[in-house]
């Protein structure tokens, strides 16, 4: 099973450290000012983005997304 970065747009403040820390560069501050993926095939799962996100707004979920 490969894990999947699933972000809760309600819990997130749009600080940036996800998209600092991200190794691929997938994530990104979009429009409204929350984090989003960019290139969800891409992420490697490495899990820094769950790891430093200081409101635990992003776990990582299976292929459907699924916790």
């Amino acid at each position: 099973m490969k894990l999947k970065v699933v972000i809760d747009r309600k819990m997130c403040k749009g600080c940036g450290i996800c998209v600092v820390l991200c190794p691929k560069k997938i994530l990104k501050i979009d429009e409204e000012g929350k984090a989003s993926v960019t290139e969800r095939q891409e992420c490697i799962g490495c899990r820094q983005c769950e790891f430093h996100c200081p409101d635990f707004a992003i776990l990582m979920g299976d292929d459907d997304g699924q916790l």
